[in-house]
């Protein structure tokens, strides 16, 4: 018959397996201040925007995020759906996105103001009009970065194919 650890040897081990999971999880969130916790990038249609209250008011309703686009006038377009955490808040931070697509293989650069505030946020990047002007186009690598006032970088994310050396 098998024997049961005595019970202190067992309190032991489990007070010390719970302070090691706290060291370890406090250590993780205090060194990522901020982070882009997921990016979706998928072509939106202008419809896909309408809310109720446009028909009322004559103003687009972004809802609960900020819709950030490079062609303000224009809906449809391709758009990177963000979720980002922050520790803090970072005035005067910017969301740098660089897109390789198929016409081209050097990068195009699109610069975008983030107000990012103290803890979840979500906002979405929308390359409209002239800029992504055909919805059946899929950029071939991307990368976004965010970065602070002062030029550094915060956090970033990028595609598979951006990881990928050249040849």
């Amino acid at each position: 018959m098998r024997r049961r650890p005595p019970l202190p040897t067992f309190f032991f081990f489990a007070c010390f397996a719970c302070f090691a999971g706290t060291i370890t999880t406090t250590a993780t969130t205090t060194t990522a201040e901020v982070e882009l916790t997921r990016v979706w990038p998928a072509w939106r249609t202008a419809e896909s925007f309408d809310r109720i209250s446009e028909y009322f008011t004559g103003e687009e309703n972004p809802g609960r995020h900020p819709i950030l686009r490079t062609q303000p006038a224009t809906r449809a377009g391709y758009y990177f759906l963000i979720r980002a955490k922050a520790a803090a808040a970072h005035p005067g931070a910017k969301f740098v996105l660089q897109i390789i697509t198929p016409a081209s293989p050097e990068p195009t650069t699109h610069t975008f103001p983030a107000a990012l505030a103290p803890g979840q946020n979500v906002c979405e990047l929308g390359l409209t009009g002239a800029d992504w002007p055909d919805r059946k186009q899929h950029p071939v690598a991307w990368r976004l970065a965010l970065v602070a006032a002062d030029g550094t970088e915060l956090a970033n994310r990028q595609s598979f194919l951006w990881a990928k050396p050249g040849p």
